[in-house]
């Protein structure tokens, strides 16, 4: 090689890297679309593409001209109450945390289950069967709480025509709030009688599942449940893995809910909703999606701006009710009405939040929610114990007449209105009622129910700690020790709680049974030593709290049948000491 060619090859080389370094100073290119710093949508120009807008085509016939342009990149933004992280690639979420509430040592993941080809918040152009947007989207910050993404396209039509849009999400997050408001805009649709695939404009989905990750096959007491709220009803679905199902009604809004987590998403035009699909699809080995996908109906003008308000953060009244009265949160919404999404007694949740307001109290005198739940079921026991004094008179007085009963009973044997009047006519005389004795019982079963219920889902106690070391978390079972193996039913933890529940439940049946006398000993003892074995079983893996309130009820109940018996035991003689004085 010459010495000029060499000089030739330099030089040219120099102007090349020159011309590159100069290019985007002198000749810019329109990559950035004009947008005002105060404006709540960004505005795009349209790049050249393939598709078909207005005669439903495939989705995966998209052009991605620009994706030579651009790299896939991830930006965060953080508040006080969570860490989100986007990626550029379709403008999604690819991972939400949760700041103040933790799964171990970690923070509690919304966006669990991603991957490739499905994201947090991802559209599809179409119906939910579409894939979504994998294109690369330009992207905006507009504040430290506001992003923006936007990719412009020009489609070709069936009839040869051409059309194009603009599509847009932005993403804007309050300081102290875990509701964020998502901004869908298709903008600058020209050429085109509507924006339509197939009858639906695009799908927006919710995350593939929801943190914190639990195993379905073992954990009975962790859920995911499908909700809508159409504005007065909430309609639940819980499906297996693999399903799908349809909802078509009114939506003023809908999401996943966990035992203690949801992600709730609400449109503020309900109309514009076509078909909500909940879609429980295995895409991880052994850990089924929970994931809501929402149709939007056809747009039918040149432009539209959807603005959804998304709920993601702990399922607790306190945080959800905010959103019923516009001067409780910064959004200033008003009756959305997500405290639906709750889990409660349904018809005893009055009473569910008085036991809450009673042990709230005794946490703020000693706060330990492990103590308030035992000085609460101390108190409970007290305040119903004259109703069992009086279950337990009333069976002593049933074994009093219950000779005169059966001798009624078969001398009229063969005329029901006499025999029934001379029933009557001996309670009255006696003064028993039969009653009487099932009052407690009306009282106690629904607060057992609602006793049930607060104690296996009261947000407080998640991760409160009650014994170092044995009981840490009041929402899990206890744990002694880990087996490098599964037990039968048991799993591979070594539990203390349910043995000590165990127990307590036999010996309260031995005393019990001691009372018990004729042909309905032997059913008796059936019951009282057969049921807290498979009770053993179904509560082993039961919420520590749970079984607390159980475990202490038990002994408190013993504490009380043997009072009783002792004190029946002294009618008893007395009522012989009568009978040998007549």
């Amino acid at each position: 090689m010459d010495k000029n060619t060499v000089w030739a090859i330099v030089l040219s080389t120099l102007v090349l890297v020159v011309f590159t370094f100069l290019q985007p100073i002198l000749f810019p290119m329109n990559t950035t679309p004009a947008v005002s710093e105060n404006s709540e949508i960004i505005e795009g120009s349209v790049v050249e593409g393939v598709n078909n807008v207005s005669d439903a085509p495939q989705v995966g016939e998209v052009d991605d001209l620009e994706d030579q342009f651009f790299i896939e990149e991830n930006f965060t933004i953080t508040t006080e109450n969570v860490k989100v992280t986007f990626t550029n690639r379709g403008g999604d979420i690819i991972g939400y945390e949760l700041l103040n509430h933790q799964d171990g040592e970690a923070n509690i993941e919304m966006a669990d289950n991603i991957t490739e080809k499905n994201r947090a918040f991802a559209v599809s152009f179409g119906d939910a069967s579409k894939p979504v947007i994998e294109d690369i989207f330009n992207t905006k910050i507009i504040d430290d709480y506001t992003i923006g993404f936007y990719k412009p396209y020009k489609v070709t039509n069936s009839d040869g025509s051409v059309s194009s849009f603009t599509f847009v999400k932005q993403y804007t997050f309050l300081p102290d709030e875990y509701v964020f408001r998502l901004d869908i805009r298709v903008e600058d649709i020209t050429n085109a009688k509507s924006f339509n695939f197939g009858d639906v404009a695009y799908t927006l989905r919710t995350p593939p599942q929801i943190g914190p990750y639990y195993d379905r096959k073992k954990d009975r007491y962790e859920n995911r449940t499908f909700m809508t709220f159409n504005g007065e009803k909430v309609k639940k679905a819980n499906l297996g893995d693999n399903s799908s199902k349809l909802y078509d009604n009114a939506v003023t809004w809908t999401g996943v809910t966990g035992k203690y987590f949801s992600v709730l998403v609400a449109p503020m035009n309900t109309t514009s909703v076509g078909e909500v699909t909940y879609s429980t699809a295995l895409e991880v080995p052994n850990y089924a999606n929970s994931q809501v996908k929402i149709e939007r109906n056809p747009i039918m003008d040149s432009s539209s701006l959807d603005t959804y308000y998304v709920y993601v953060g702990p399922r607790t009244d306190a945080a959800m009710g905010m959103y019923n009265k516009a001067e409780d949160n910064g959004w200033k919404l008003s009756n959305l009405r997500f405290d639906e999404a709750l889990q409660t007694s349904g018809m005893l949740s009055w009473l569910e939040k008085a036991l809450k307001w009673i042990m709230e109290i005794l946490y703020k005198i000693i706060p330990n929610w492990g103590v308030s739940i035992i000085l609460m079921t101390i108190l409970l026991k007290l305040a119903l114990f004259p109703l069992t004094k009086k279950s337990s008179l009333a069976s002593l007085k049933m074994q009093e007449v219950q000779p005169k009963m059966t001798e009624i009973q078969t001398k009229y044997k063969n005329n029901p209105e006499k025999m029934n009047q001379e029933m009557a006519k001996l309670y009255q005389e006696t003064g028993y009622n039969p009653l009487s004795g099932c009052l407690p019982l009306l009282i106690q079963f629904p607060l057992i129910i609602a006793m049930f219920n607060l104690f296996n889902n009261y947000f407080e106690f998640r991760g409160a700690m009650f014994i170092p070391g044995w009981i840490p978390d009041l929402s899990v079972g206890d744990s002694v020790y880990t087996l490098k193996f599964n037990l039968p039913l048991l799993g591979n933890h070594i539990r203390l709680l349910p043995v000590i529940y165990l127990v307590s439940q036999l010996i309260y049946g031995k005393v019990t049974s001691a009372t018990t006398s004729g042909g309905n000993a032997t059913q008796m003892k059936i019951m009282m030593y057969a049921m807290p074995i498979v009770f053993f079983f179904v509560f082993y893996s039961a919420p520590s709290g749970l079984l607390i309130y159980w475990t202490v009820s038990n002994l408190l109940t013993l504490v009380q049948q043997m009072f009783l018996n002792k004190m029946m035991k002294k009618k008893k003689a007395e009522l012989e000491l009568k009978k040998k004085n007549k």
